[in-house]
């Protein structure tokens, strides 16, 4: 089951958000995150959060719509996504998109995208921003890339190291490299035909796909 959780980041582009979307996607809005959704006409299955940042009438409507509510305490050991792709996890996803998981505080940002790195929750998960897609590697991995050739591809360690990356297809070719953390070498690099793949040993690593 492919499940979306909306969060409550910033959005400047609902069109380009909306193509991440599919028809039959589990929704989940990880409190504030509700209002992405009534941007897009959409309603989520479970609503899941202290509910300190959604509107109380949205929170109302979505209700008698029939969404379930999880709330949590104020006062609790992890923030509203964090709860939200546990509830994922526990519904049964096979895969997770977070949209509006970016933009606004930046400590939220941040948490945000380290999220994806913070355990392994056994559930393949990825961020959607616009036109770019990030996805997460845990070795040993690979990744299979698509796409025109020239689209942007990135790549950044979330571990203090990751080892063994092989790239093929891409423009600047990597043969077991190892990069650290902080490393910048994986930065900016174009697909050159319309498939390339990634594969790692051992580590974390973060690959930002832009898509035409």
């Amino acid at each position: 089951m492919r499940v979306i959780v909306f969060v409550n980041g910033e959005i400047a582009d609902y069109g380009a958000t909306a193509r991440w979307l599919h028809r039959g996607d589990y929704r989940i809005a990880a409190d504030g995150g509700a209002r992405h959704m009534e941007a897009l006409g959409l309603s989520p299955d479970v609503i899941v959060g202290d509910l300190d940042s959604i509107d109380e009438g949205l929170l109302a409507r979505l209700r008698e719509q029939g969404a379930a509510v999880e709330k949590h305490p104020a006062a609790k050991d992890a923030t509203d996504l964090e709860l939200a792709i546990a509830r994922a996890v526990k519904d049964g996803a096979t895969e997770i998109l977070l949209v509006g998981a970016l933009g606004g505080r930046l400590d939220q940002t941040l948490a945000n995208l380290l999220i994806l790195a913070q355990k392994n929750w056994n559930v393949p998960l990825a961020i959607a921003e616009g036109d770019q897609l990030a996805r997460l590697l845990r070795g040993p991995e690979s990744l299979t890339l698509t796409g025109p050739a020239g689209c942007f591809v990135s790549a950044v360690a979330l571990s203090e190291e990751v080892t063994g990356i092989s790239y093929r297809g891409l423009e600047y070719p990597l043969v077991d490299a190892t990069l650290h953390l902080g490393s910048t070498r994986g930065v900016s690099n174009t697909l050159t035909s319309s498939s390339a793949q990634i594969s790692i040993e051992s580590g974390i690593l973060l690959v930002i796909q832009q898509f035409p």
